[in-house]
């Protein structure tokens, strides 16, 4: 499983490959499924690119997005798009048009509230346990652990030396997951080595402009199908245990 993110919080500064509004993203989406992208996470943007869990701009996304490909589509329920536990919740009860899957925080406030509610709905949840945070422990004591479609392991180690480390010793934080698949994904500088364990290690993972701005070589990406094809490339050779020729890199041997 490759899933594209297509943004995250990522904004116009960022520059004008990170796809903002409702045809845009539909755009970035139906280009990385081509691909070869097999799912879709998206923050879905009010006009001034803020994220957002609005019922009517989740609806205009998830919308046009639907109407170009037919892979699942999740969404973020982060905190930073809506703070207040309380808040989120009456949000996301008043969205007309629903997801296929939703990423929950574990160590955020309200997270066990948003996915009991999110699985009432009938939206699969991606349990989101990021490195340095208390979500593992709090996941492996959920009574919703058995019930998630999978948990996404965030490496928030950017530091491209140690982050398949850091990823090695979440992964070993999660353990048995609760029996639930694993997506294994790391973040700007570590984007691109966790992916390679990802692969090493033949889990789910992602790529896309919410993760990493740069290609493997380090040149800057003109969009996310460009990432999709790299991250495709990267996780076959890793699986095979083959590094793939870049300049002043040798090929052969593990990644």
């Amino acid at each position: 499983m490759m899933q594209v993110c297509l943004n995250g919080s990522r904004t116009a500064a960022d520059g004008v490959a990170v796809p903002l509004t409702p045809e845009s993203i539909a755009d970035s989406a139906a280009e990385a499924v081509a691909a070869g992208a097999t799912d879709i996470h998206v923050h879905p943007k009010t006009p001034c690119g803020r994220d957002t869990l609005s019922p009517r701009v989740l609806a205009e996304t998830l919308s046009a997005i639907r109407a170009r490909v037919p892979v699942p589509v999740g969404v973020t329920t982060g905190a930073w798009a809506e703070p207040d536990p309380a808040a989120r919740l009456e949000r996301i009860r008043d969205w007309t048009v629903l997801p296929d899957h939703a990423s929950v925080n574990w160590h955020e406030p309200g997270a066990e509230e948003t996915a009991a509610l999110l699985m009432e709905l009938g939206v699969g949840v991606e349990a989101g346990i990021w490195s340095g945070t208390d979500g593992a422990e709090r996941f492996a004591a959920s009574p919703l652990g058995p019930k998630v479609l999978r948990v996404l392991a965030e490496v928030t180690d950017t530091e491209p030396s140690t982050a398949a480390s850091s990823a090695r010793a979440l992964l070993s934080g999660i353990g048995t997951a609760h029996g639930r698949p694993v997506l294994l994904h790391g973040e700007d500088g570590g984007a691109w080595p966790v992916l390679r364990l990802a692969g090493r290690l033949g889990l789910a993972t992602r790529i896309g402009l919410e993760d990493v701005l740069v290609l493997p070589d380090g040149e800057r990406t003109g969009s996310n199908a460009h990432l999709v094809v790299a991250g495709l490339a990267e996780y076959g050779a890793s699986r095979a245990g083959l590094t793939l020729d870049r300049p002043g890199r040798p090929s052969g041997g593990n990644p």
